[in-house]
């Protein structure tokens, strides 16, 4: 059975973007304070967004992407 990584983690469907971006971050192998650093989005703002407490944004997704050499698109 090939499962895609979305359908494994169904738990995480409330918040994909913030699911993505925890993935993303430690792809690049990134602490949320180095993220956040590179992005000049405030750390607790990150945190806030991977847990899925905050919304991501157009621009967030942008810098993020960025950051994290990948497109802002997975983000939304």
């Amino acid at each position: 059975m090939n499962t895609s990584p979305r359908e494994a983690l169904v738990e995480f469907s409330d918040n994909e973007g913030g699911t993505d971006l925890v993935g993303a971050r430690h792809r690049e192998g990134f602490t949320p304070r180095q993220l956040a650093e590179k992005t000049s989005i405030p750390q607790h703002h990150v945190s806030e967004m991977e847990n899925g407490k905050r919304p991501i944004g157009k621009n967030n997704a942008k810098l993020l992407a960025t950051a994290l050499n990948t497109d802002y698109r997975v983000f939304l």
